[in-house]
């Protein structure tokens, strides 16, 4: 890997878990453009899924005690068959397709947050085509987030046991993502020794997001977001 390629990596896995802590969401949605400009998106995938399996053994386990075991019992089996069906599209399909898939995606996901106001009610087999389609754009984009918010907020008492839960559901997806990815050869050993050098700007994304959580403006903070996630949709499209 060339130092260039290294340092764009290095940034985006910054920028990605630093936006991660600080507002519970979007990490994904954040690194991969900054990444997608110097690797292809089987890599870029394999690296954000390393990193998402750190934080979310280390997020499960402190909160274990609020996760709603129930949902995520719901969701585990569609789950994996998302996500195994994600990883064979990713395996096989055009880049260029899925890179302005994953724009329009984005797109779609700032409009339902921006403008999304009721919730939607799933009853069972709601729950689980919301749940393999979860686990699919987890596979091929790491985005599967917004599909199971839906399925936990039918659910989730209060905030307290919608965050630990959704926690614990996107730590199941990404504990069956990475082997996936390893057996499908996307991910491999050169994956986790470059991961390893980057480990540090990680930690350090994620200390700098605990202590501005503690002071930033949230509503202006997730503005700017919504705005940057919209730019970056713009690119992959076009």
């Amino acid at each position: 890997m060339s130092l260039e390629v290294f340092i764009i990596l290095a940034i985006g896995i910054f920028v990605g878990f630093y936006v991660q802590t600080v507002v519970g969401f979007a990490g994904s949605l954040m690194a991969l453009p900054i990444l997608l400009f110097k690797m292809e998106l089987p890599d870029a995938i394999a690296f954000i899924s390393i990193f998402y399996l750190f934080s979310s053994v280390f997020l499960i386990i402190k909160e274990w005690q609020n996760i709603d075991r129930k949902i995520i019992l719901q969701l585990a089996l569609t789950s994996v068959i998302g996500v195994v069906l994600g990883i064979v599209v990713l395996s096989y399909a055009k880049p260029i397709i899925l890179k302005r898939g994953l724009g329009v995606f984005i797109l779609l996901y700032v409009v339902y947050v921006s403008f999304g106001k009721t919730k939607i009610k799933l009853n069972k087999s709601g729950v689980i085509g919301f749940g393999v389609m979860g686990g699919f754009f987890s596979g091929v984009f790491l985005t599967g987030g917004p599909l199971y918010v839906i399925c936990v907020e039918n659910t989730a008492h209060n905030i307290k046991v919608f965050r630990a839960t959704m926690i614990g559901v996107l730590g199941l997806v990404t504990i069956t993502r990475v082997p996936a990815l390893a057996v499908s050869g996307i991910l491999n050993l050169n994956h986790l020794k470059t991961a390893l050098f980057v480990f540090p700007i990680f930690l350090l994304a994620q200390f700098l997001g605990k202590r501005t959580f503690t002071k930033i403006d949230e509503k202006l903070f997730k503005r700017s977001l919504m705005l940057l996630l919209c730019i970056s949709g713009a690119i992959m499209i076009v």
